[in-house]
């Protein structure tokens, strides 16, 4: 039986597919592929079908990461059921999520900079997709550093 993680953001577009690329890459390499799976989705529909966003692709190749087969989805409130921890990228999405299932105990649902050392009581993953690209950049350290961070607690709380 795999642990099953869910990335969350607005669109499924740029940050929760980031998240899910790396992570998939981090459980990789740690020899862990059948026993955590992986998926993304966002609280909104608009972009359900498309690829990542191009600069958000662009920033995951240039880090040696391959985002081009991710299709945006979009979160539905029995997917609580289906994983054991669902990560929402900012407040707005946790505050969305918490909305879709108000009965739900919530504690499969966390923030993903909670895993994040240099977080530093700010859990947000800012939106890159109205700026440039040093905020896809920006994105995408923070992303790094909170997947490292989740799979140590994963190994530690879930996988022991």
């Amino acid at each position: 039986m795999s642990y099953r993680v869910c990335f969350v953001c607005m669109g499924n577009i740029c940050r929760s597919p980031m998240a899910e690329v790396v992570m998939r890459s981090i459980v990789r390499d740690a020899g862990l592929e059948g026993q955590i799976e992986l998926s993304s989705a966002g609280t909104g529909g608009w972009h359900v079908g498309d690829q990542a966003d191009e600069r958000a692709r662009v920033t995951l190749a240039s880090r040696g990461y391959d985002g081009e087969s991710h299709r945006a989805r979009q979160f539905a409130a029995h997917w609580f059921d289906d994983n054991d921890l669902v990560l929402a990228v900012d407040d707005a999405t946790y505050s969305r999520l918490r909305e879709l299932d108000p009965e739900q105990s919530h504690e499969k649902l966390r923030l993903l900079r909670e895993f994040d050392p240099l977080a530093d009581g700010d859990f947000d993953v800012p939106d890159p997709y109205y700026g440039g690209q040093r905020g896809f950049d920006d994105v995408l350290d923070m992303v790094e550093r909170s997947c490292r961070g989740l799979l140590a607690h994963l190994r530690a709380e879930a996988l022991a």
